[in-house]
């Protein structure tokens, strides 16, 4: 019985683009013409035994790497899909579905894409109607809760981590040590021969390709970032699999665990410890030590857990001029809301009228718990003229017996100070009398008046 062909092109043009590589190139690479790439790249023509072999011999590719029958992937996606109680009326044969995504990659990669936005799209509105109903469509909202049952702490990853910063330190540097370890060398690149990304690894050439414009603590970043994938993916992975998360969120956890290695290089945990504790937990003095930037510092600050050598646990958060929430992770027990808008009057969604300076302030939750809060504005991209930056804000957060080990809080009694009356959000908060409200809280009547006006967009009734 002769084999069945193998077709693999969606996999192939992933692979050539992650290279950075044009289809003449790859064509010179494996001795073919361009128009077979492009006819590989479409599944129009099977991979051979030979040509998988010079594949791998030319990228260092593993040849389990290779082992995946795409078609096969999109038909089971497709099959999943397609038996959604909307489709129930048609008649969708198993061979017209698995021919779909055999011959045709693109269209049902499409097809799934679409699929997925309104899938999302329903689980939002079912978020809506149920006023905080959790979904579990969404791969970032996955890998946020795992890190967060682990209050971003994992002792197997910063012990790697602290080891190979000895190893890099002994070397002469990041460069030094990718160049020694792994014969990788480190190029900073133009833009134009980046082609959009920041950073990529050329595999076939052995190259960490990075931005020329990127700052010194980004450069360095992706730089231990490469050396965490070269050196920690059986801890990572192990990680990975012991979470059990979906495909999409699997992903998500193996890039940001794998930056969790990255800042333990950057930031051992013993120097970096000692270091917040002898500068009073100054962000921006602790951060010049190490070379990494504002951001990179704070959000380390959120791992520090280590038996026997705990530090004060922070909470982090970044969010944008929109207050939508890019980065979360809680050290600290922080109650944020999962869903809808936080509190306006904290000051992580002030800082952005002053740009670069920090702001502090301590903040009060309607059950009484108290918590002191580090705010300032970050940004990332730009470094060259009429490159886009992105301006956001960041916040730490600690419990407010914690406060006076700050730099920041130097002095103050927790119980003292006049702390700023916040909500976890409007719909969890029943102060009455908030100028700020936006929605009434769950439970909660609207009571219209027109004879009296408070503070307040509109007044509640009594609970």
């Amino acid at each position: 019985m002769s084999a069945k062909p193998l077709y693999m092109g969606p996999r192939l043009k992933r692979l050539r683009r992650e290279l950075g590589l044009t289809q003449q190139a790859m064509a010179d690479d494996l001795a073919i013409s361009p128009s077979y790439v492009a006819l590989l790249e479409r599944n129009q023509r099977p991979f051979t035994a030979d040509l998988l072999l010079r594949l791998a011999r030319s990228y260092k590719l593993d040849l389990d790497d290779l082992d995946a029958d795409d078609g096969a992937d999109y038909g089971r996606r497709l099959g999943e899909a397609l038996r959604d109680p909307i489709f129930a009326d048609i008649d969708l044969p198993a061979l017209e579905v698995a021919d779909l995504a055999t011959s045709f990659p693109g269209i049902s990669e499409a097809l799934l894409r679409l699929y997925g936005a309104y899938a999302k799209g329903q689980a939002a509105l079912a978020d809506r109607a149920g006023e905080g109903a959790t979904g579990g469509d969404d791969p970032v909202a996955e890998v946020r809760r795992f890190i967060s049952a682990r209050r971003n702490w994992f002792p197997t990853l910063d012990a790697k981590g602290e080891a190979l910063a000895a190893l890099v330190a002994e070397a002469g540097g990041l460069r030094a040590y990718l160049a020694q370890r792994h014969g990788i060398r480190t190029r900073l690149m133009p833009a134009q021969v980046m082609m959009g990304a920041v950073r990529r690894f050329d595999r076939h050439n052995q190259q960490l390709l990075l931005d020329d414009t990127l700052a010194h603590a980004t450069s360095a970043f992706h730089q231990a970032l490469q050396i965490a994938y070269q050196e920690c993916r059986s801890e990572v992975n192990t990680l990975v699999r012991e979470a059990g998360l979906s495909g999409g969120a699997t992903n998500l956890l193996r890039r940001a665990l794998a930056g969790y290695v990255a800042a333990a290089i950057l930031m051992p945990y013993d120097a970096f410890a000692k270091a917040l504790e002898d500068r009073a937990y100054d962000i921006e003095a602790v951060g010049r030590q190490f070379g990494t930037s504002f951001e990179q510092t704070a959000h380390r600050m959120t791992t520090m857990h280590k038996s026997g050598a705990e530090k004060v646990p922070f909470f982090f958060l970044r969010v944008d001029a929109a207050g939508n929430v890019s980065k979360r992770l809680d050290g600290a027990g922080f109650p944020f809301a999962g869903h809808g808008g936080g509190c306006p009057l904290w000051n992580v969604h002030q800082v952005m009228a002053q740009p670069g300076r920090i702001d502090t302030q301590w903040l009060e939750l309607p059950d009484g718990q108290r918590f002191f809060s580090i705010a300032r504005t970050v940004e990332a991209g730009g470094g060259a003229w009429g490159r886009p930056s992105v301006r956001r804000a960041v916040a730490l957060a600690c419990a407010a017996e914690h406060a006076p080990r700050l730099v920041y809080a130097l002095g103050q009694d927790p119980r003292k100070v006049e702390a700023a009356p916040i909500g976890i959000s409007c719909r969890l908060c029943h102060r009455p009398d908030c100028a700020a409200r936006a929605l009434p809280p769950l439970g909660r009547a609207v009571m219209a008046d027109d004879v009296r006006r408070g503070a307040a967009p509109f007044g509640l009734d009594e609970v």
